[in-house]
């Protein structure tokens, strides 16, 4: 029994040391080859009906690629096809990156999840909560916060921070009137004055009350920055892309690369067009500069996606490199807010995270954790099934994000072994 114990730990470590690579068959993993195909036929319809321009899909078990396409167009006024290596704004999938960056830091010793975030921020002393908002000319009183926020707060949404644009109109309002970026399009901002200038307005509401989507993450690069002693960029790059060969993710892209970054698509009367070139997000990724949103920032491509993720399911190694322990990985990516919700989900450390109540819902298991980003993508890992699945489209409104869901069914439709619970 000891023999194959050993053996058994050394095919775990030998399997999470490899790259990324095509499956024999999908059979080989546990899939069916025709059942795979109605992905494709999905897809093209989405495609056809001008729902979408082009779709990017991966699909990975037991650490071998099953499914790996991109059909429709890149352009499609010059039918230039979408390719599989297209680089994409992944807005905020940014965020379980910056994220892991944090942990990795945790993990040194350098800070506790509980600590207040003022302890390396001062500007975030005392924090004050909205008490009465004026829409009419954006004036407000407040009221102290019940407690400090913690680095856990920013982790999961719950510090009370909002977000420009997106977030509620007294979040919207005033992150608009004292000029807070969202983390795209503004290159030239600098992170310590956004993030300083952030900390002295009102919170929605006291640290841990409520889940909020907010620049939680933007936070938390700063904090990167403070205890690192280097840019985000720099730590991203250094401590997480490098080694583990993600060659394509990027803050800004290399002018050699700018012409694989992909056309960035709207809606007009619910048909897609592309997004005009005075929209700040477009080409973003191709100018030069020094404002890294860890919330928000970052371009990739859908397989150095897939190595972030596989390292995940791998316990925190890839290529063998050990980025984080697995015990880590296991509170990251369990329930972190406590009775609070996220529709039928809960929220871990960076991630969403599955429920009994989301399986029965959609069939990726309960163990499943997932996010997305706002320009059409969207990933989930299923640790129970050993799988990763990334869905990218390049579009901003979207009327038809009824795709995410239609894909997770589509992915566990063509599984024909499943691995029991």
């Amino acid at each position: 029994m000891k023999k194959i114990a050993l053996l058994f730990i050394f095919i775990v470590q030998f399997a999470s040391a490899q790259l990324l690579l095509p499956a024999k068959t999908p059979e080989s993993v546990g899939f069916s080859t025709d059942r795979l195909k109605q992905i494709d036929r999905v897809f093209q319809e989405y495609i056809d009906k001008k729902y979408q321009a082009g779709i990017m899909a991966m699909v990975v078990r037991d650490g071998q690629i099953v499914y790996y396409k991109a059909l429709g167009y890149d352009d499609f006024e010059t039918k230039t096809p979408l390719q599989r290596d297209g680089i994409i704004r992944i807005a905020s999938q940014t965020k379980a990156i910056t994220s892991t960056a944090v942990m990795m830091l945790y993990e040194e010793g350098r800070f506790l999840l509980d600590d207040p975030i003022s302890k390396y921020i001062p500007s975030f002393k005392d924090p004050k909560v909205i008490d009465k908002f004026n829409e009419k000319d954006t004036t407000f009183t407040s009221v102290a916060a019940k407690r400090e926020i913690t680095i856990r707060d920013l982790l999961t949404h719950t510090s009370g921070i909002g977000y420009p644009g997106i977030g509620s109109a007294e979040a919207k309002a005033l992150y608009a009137k004292y000029k807070i970026p969202s983390g795209i399009g503004t290159p030239n901002d600098k992170l310590s004055d956004v993030i300083n200038a952030l900390a002295a307005l009102p919170l929605m509401h006291s640290p841990g009350e409520k889940w909020t989507y907010g620049l939680n993450i933007d936070v938390l690069g700063y904090l990167v920055e403070v205890v690192s002693g280097k840019t985000l960029a720099d730590f991203l790059q250094q401590r997480i892309f490098e080694p583990l060969g993600m060659k394509d993710t990027y803050f800004y892209l290399p002018a050699a690369k700018h012409n694989r970054l992909t056309t960035l698509y709207a809606e007009f009367n619910k048909i897609t067009i592309k997004m005009p070139k005075s929209i700040p997000s477009v080409d973003f990724p191709k100018m030069s500069g020094s404002f890294y949103s860890g919330g928000a920032g970052l371009v990739s491509t859908a397989y150095d996606y897939a190595i972030f993720l596989q390292m995940f399911l791998n316990g925190g190694r890839y290529n063998g490199k050990m980025l984080l322990s697995p015990t880590t990985i296991a509170t990251m990516t369990n329930n972190q807010i406590g009775d609070l919700n996220l529709g039928a989900r809960k929220f871990g450390l960076g991630f969403a995270v599955g429920t009994a109540r989301e399986a029965a819902r959609l069939p990726p298991s309960a163990r499943m954790f997932e996010w997305g980003g706002i320009f059409g993508t969207t990933y989930w890992v299923d640790p129970q099934q050993n799988l990763t699945a990334i869905l990218i489209t390049q579009k901003y409104p979207n009327s038809y994000g009824d795709l995410n869901d239609k894909f997770k069914v589509l992915v566990y439709q063509a599984i024909e072994r499943m691995n029991p619970n």
